[in-house]
């Protein structure tokens, strides 16, 4: 079914032993729209894009940083560094010995935007910027995120926001990117009343 240009696709899953209904809230041309305009808003709030750092948090933060960076490559011309933020082993929750943080510049005194696919407790971003801390004394700290979906845990907010999709708790928001996942798309996904 298709309503106002977006793509409004129902389809049931278990998930937890849980019967889920899941259907599309961005489709790729709304997901390519949201990562322009989150690239516009970097670009005006920027005095200059030379001290620039994109640090991508693995794994899909990391695709949307990669786009990010050449979009501004094809706006204005610029060469924005763009690195990958690994957060598991900074979380509170999840132990990993290994590190795959992978930064092509030195992060000290420069302007650094994390970027995520979803912003929802607050706890990856805690544990990226933890990481970031580790690598060197940015000037600045800012996070762009595809989607917001609400429900912070901690004292964390986007600077760039491609959608705000509020979500009951129940509720769980799946990016999906071609890279990875074979399309571009958003999904939420809720129980399903048997």
């Amino acid at each position: 079914m298709r309503f106002a240009g977006r793509f409004f696709v129902q389809k049931l899953f278990y998930k937890e032993g849980f019967l889920m209904k899941t259907k599309e809230v961005v489709d790729d041309v709304t997901m390519k729209r949201a990562i322009t305009r989150i690239t516009y808003e970097i670009i005006e709030r920027n005095k200059s894009l030379d001290n620039l750092v994109l640090a991508g948090i693995k794994t899909r933060g990391v695709y949307i940083a990669r786009r990010i960076q050449e979009r501004l490559k094809q706006i204005e011309g610029i060469d924005v560094p763009a690195g990958e933020l690994d957060t598991k082993p900074f979380r509170d929750d999840v132990k990993v010995a290994e590190d795959t943080t992978s930064m092509p510049v030195d992060v000290t005194a420069k302007d650094v935007i994390l970027v995520d696919d979803v912003l929802y407790t607050g706890r990856t971003i805690r544990a990226a910027i933890d990481n970031l801390v580790t690598l060197g004394r940015p000037a600045r700290v800012s996070l762009a995120v595809l989607v917001d979906r609400g429900h912070r845990e901690l004292p964390i907010r986007a600077d760039y926001v491609g959608k705000n999709i509020p979500t009951s708790s129940e509720e769980a928001i799946t990016v999906e990117m071609v890279e990875v996942d074979g399309n571009d798309r958003v999904t939420i996904s809720e129980p399903n009343e048997v």
